[in-house]
């Protein structure tokens, strides 16, 4: 099931994609409950939203025209992202990968959704692109073990890590802290849509890839990852409590702009995508300012 925020009737809207077309969940949830659906409870009771997929088929009134514009697919509570997660990314800082997971925080105000411009600021001269897998928490975790994590992921979505690297390598407090260079406004596209966890049952096999102007820059599989989605889950839930809505950015694979020779950074009038297999592309331009 592919859960979508969208614009109607001069307001937001959570649905369901389908062929047919958009299902408007709200309307259902509201006629149903009387109160205003959140997509963090959407992602945590998948039965319950097919079920009022299945019964709305037949009411034309509940459905909106493919196409209408999607907005990013929820606002988390936090963006719990981590570092060199990936062989080759660490392969190409000449890094040996990490004992524990490299985590860091992206915050809210980077969050923008499909379509939506990447912001340059005057102030960033290497702004890089970074493709990955976005795990959003279905329910309230904390100190999961490891066998049940996957039973407490709600959804996948596409996510790019914008990241200001003349800022990210600026801060250096002890070894580097990264939130500055990766928390500028516009620099966490998401979406187009949250699919729901009973459909990608094995997180671990994913083709993922960044597309810069029509030329893949990454290509990788999520089965390369250092720290698996569970592992993900089970040992952040041991550090605090995840909560329903929150999001794990996974890590991205190597080839970002950076590291490349020469260094290959976005710049206004880009068209940049991050693909997914079965989740989706997530595709924003980019504007100077």
């Amino acid at each position: 099931m592919r859960l979508v925020r969208f614009s109607a009737d001069g307001g937001e809207r959570i649905g369901i994609e389908a062929p047919e077309g958009i299902f408007d969940l709200s309307a259902a949830w509201a006629e149903r409950t009387g109160r205003r659906l959140h997509m963090e409870e959407a992602v945590g009771l998948p039965a319950t939203a097919r079920e009022l997929l299945e019964s709305g088929r037949g009411r034309p009134e509940l459905w909106t025209a493919a196409g209408a514009p999607l907005l990013a697919p929820l606002r988390p509570g936090k963006i719990i992202a981590i570092g060199r997660n990936y062989k080759d990314h660490a392969s190409e800082q000449a890094l040996d990968p990490t004992l524990e997971p490299v985590v860091f925080a992206k915050f809210t105000n980077s969050v923008i959704g499909p379509g939506e411009a990447i912001v340059r600021p005057a102030f960033v001269t290497e702004m890089d692109y970074e493709a990955e897998l976005g795990v959003v928490i279905g329910r309230r975790a904390r100190r999961v073990p490891l066998e049940r994590a996957l039973e407490y992921v709600g959804a996948y979505t596409c996510l790019h890590d914008v990241s200001a690297r003349d800022l990210q390598f600026a801060d250096k407090v002890g070894d580097k802290q990264w939130v500055r260079g990766k928390s500028l406004d516009t620099f966490c596209p998401l979406g187009p849509a949250l699919v729901t966890s009973d459909e990608i049952p094995d997180p671990g096999t994913l083709r993922i890839e960044c597309i810069l102007n029509g030329e893949v820059v990454q290509s990788a599989s999520t089965a390369d990852l250092i720290f698996s989605v569970p592992y993900l889950v089970s040992y952040l839930s041991t550090l605090f409590t995840l909560e329903p809505g929150d999001v794990i950015a996974t890590g991205t694979p190597g080839g970002v702009g950076h590291f490349r020779n020469p260094p290959l950074y976005m710049k206004g009038g880009d068209e940049v995508s991050v693909v997914i297999e079965r989740v989706g592309t997530l595709t924003n331009p980019v504007v100077d300012t």
